[in-house]
C-alpha cells in the first residue's frame, strides 16, 4: 500500500507524467461532450424502443462509448477504425510487403501501417454511416430529411468518427495507454451510473440468486483476467562470454518473458467487430424489395439472434483471433535472429532455426491456454443470460473484460514510466 501511494505521489509530482495524465483527462472530457450532442430530428421514444429490441445495436453502442444510444455526433465511435485495423491485419497474411512493413521496418514502418489504416477508416465510416442512417430512418427513429439533410448527417457522423480516431491517436502518443482502448473504457465507465440506476429501479426480489451469481462471476472474472494477463512463461537465455581487450563481457543468464495472453483484449474487440459486420448488412437489406436479399438477411439475423449459435461463433472467433493477433505481433524468427546477433542462446537449443522452432512451439502452447480463457470469458455472459433470462447480463462480461484489461495495461504503462523516472 505504501508503494502504491509513493507511485501515486511521484505520478502527480513529476511534470511529464502529470501532463500525460491531464492530457488523457482532457481528451476524455472532449469525447464525452461530443457523445452528449445528438444529431437533429431524433424520435426519442422510438429510439429507446429500438435499442430495447435490438441487441446488435447494443453491441455497437459498446464501441461508440455510449454515443450511439443517443445518436450523438460520434455515434459511429471507433468502430470504423477497428474494422480498418482488422482488414489491414488480415492483409498482412496475403501481402508480404505489408507484413514486412509492420514487423521488420521498425517504428517508421509501423507509422506507415497506421497511416494506411487511417486512410481505410474513411470509406468504411462512410459506408457504415449511410447504412446506420438508412436503418434508423426505416425504423422511424429518424425522419426522412431528403438528400441534402441525409448527406449532412452522414458528413457529420463520419467527421465525428474521424475526430474520435484522431483523439485516440493523440492519447496513444501524448497520453497513457492505447487510445482506442481508453476511449472504449471511458464509454463503458460513463454508462455505469445509468446501468446501476436501471438495475435499482427494475430490481426483482425473485432474481436475487441470479444477481448474486452474476456478482460472484464478475469477481471471478476479474481475478482470472488479472491472473492470466500477468502470467508469464519464462524462457531462460544465456549470453556467451566475449573478450574485448583485457576484459570479459557477457556470461550472464536472464530470461525471455512470454505472456500467456500476448494479444490482450484485442481478440475480443476484433471478434465483436467481425460479428457485427454481417448483422449490419443483414439489417440494412432486411426490408429490401429483392426477395432473395430480404430472405437471406432475415435468415442471417435469425441465426445470429439464436444465443447458442451466436455463442459458438463468438467463442471460435475469439479463439482464432487470439492466435492470429499473436502471430502478427510475435515473430519467433526475428527474436531468434536478435538473440543470435547479441551472442545469446537458450540452453539446450541451437541458435538460429532451432531457436525459432522452439519459441514457436512454446508460444503456440501457451497461446492455446490464453485463447481458451478469452473464449470462455467472452461467452460466459451469454451462458448466464440463457440460464437467468436477464438481458442486461449479455454485455457485462465483455465490458468487464475490456475494463479490467485496460486498467491493467494502464497500470503497467504508468509503472514503466515511473521506473524510467526513478532511474
Amino acid at each position: 500500500m505504501n508503494s502504491f501511494f509513493q507511485k501515486l505521489t511521484l505520478l502527480i509530482a513529476d511534470p511529464a507524467l502529470r501532463n500525460r495524465l491531464l492530457f488523457v483527462i482532457g481528451a476524455l472530457a472532449v469525447f464525452r461532450i461530443l457523445a452528449a450532442i445528438p444529431i437533429p430530428g431524433i424520435n426519442a421514444a422510438q429510439l429507446e424502443l429500438f435499442f430495447n429490441n435490438n441487441q446488435f445495436f447494443g453491441l455497437l453502442n459498446l464501441f461508440s462509448g455510449g454515443g450511439l444510444s443517443n445518436l450523438s455526433l460520434v455515434m459511429l465511435g471507433v468502430g470504423p477504425y477497428i474494422t480498418a485495423s482488422i482488414v489491414m491485419q488480415l492483409l498482412t497474411l496475403m501481402i508480404p510487403q505489408l507484413k514486412a512493413l509492420y514487423q521488420e521496418e521498425g517504428e517508421i514502418g509501423r507509422q506507415k501501417f497506421s497511416m494506411y489504416s487511417r486512410w481505410l477508416t474513411l470509406p468504411i465510416a462512410v459506408v457504415q454511416g449511410i447504412s446506420f442512417l438508412i436503418i434508423l430512418e426505416r425504423q422511424g427513429v429518424l425522419p426522412s430529411l431528403g438528400y441534402f439533410g441525409f448527406a449532412a448527417n452522414v458528413l457529420t457522423i463520419v467527421a465525428g468518427s474521424m475526430l474520435l480516431m484522431w483523439i485516440g491517436e493523440l492519447i496513444s502518443e501524448y497520453g497513457l495507454g492505447n487510445g482506442v482502448s481508453v476511449l472504449i473504457f471511458a464509454g463503458i465507465v460513463a454508462r455505469l451510473p445509468q446501468n446501476f440506476s436501471q438495475l435499482i429501479f427494475s430490481f426483482d426480489p425473485a432474481q436475487i440468486p441470479s444477481y448474486l451469481a452474476f456478482l460472484v462471476a464478475a469477481l471471478a472474472v476479474i481475478a482470472a483476467v488479472v491472473f492470466i494477463t500477468e502470467a508469464e512463461r519464462p524462457v531462460p537465455v544465456t549470453y556467451a562470454k566475449r573478450v574485448r581487450g583485457m576484459k570479459f563481457f557477457g556470461g550472464s543468464s536472464t530470461y525471455l518473458p512470454l505472456r500467456l495472453n500476448q494479444a490482450g483484449v484485442i481478440p475480443i474487440i476484433f471478434a465483436l467487430s467481425f460479428l457485427l459486420i454481417p448483422q449490419m448488412f443483414a439489417s440494412f437489406f432486411q426490408t429490401s424489395s429483392v426477395a432473395v436479399l430480404a430472405n437471406t438477411s432475415a435468415w442471417i439475423l435469425s441465426v445470429l439472434q439464436n444465443l447458442p449459435v451466436y455463442g459458438v461463433c463468438y467463442f471460435l472467433l475469439v479463439f482464432l483471433f487470439t492466435y492470429f493477433y499473436t502471430a502478427v505481433t510475435f515473430d519467433p524468427h526475428q527474436i531468434a535472429e536478435n538473440l543470435q546477433k547479441n551472442g545469446a542462446f537458450i540452453p539446450g537449443v541451437r541458435p538460429g532455426n532451432s531457436t525459432q522452432e522452439y519459441l514457436g512451439s512454446v508460444i503456440t502452447r501457451i497461446t492455446f491456454v490464453g485463447a481458451l480463457f478469452l473464449g470462455i470469458i467472452a461467452v460466459l455472459p451469454i451462458i448466464m443470460q440463457s440460464f437467468t433470462g436477464i438481458q442486461s447480463l449479455a454485455l457485462g462480461g465483455t465490458a468487464l473484460l475490456i475494463v479490467v484489461s485496460v486498467i491493467l495495461d494502464l497500470a503497467r504503462r504508468i509503472d514503466a514510466q515511473i521506473s524510467i523516472r526513478e532511474y
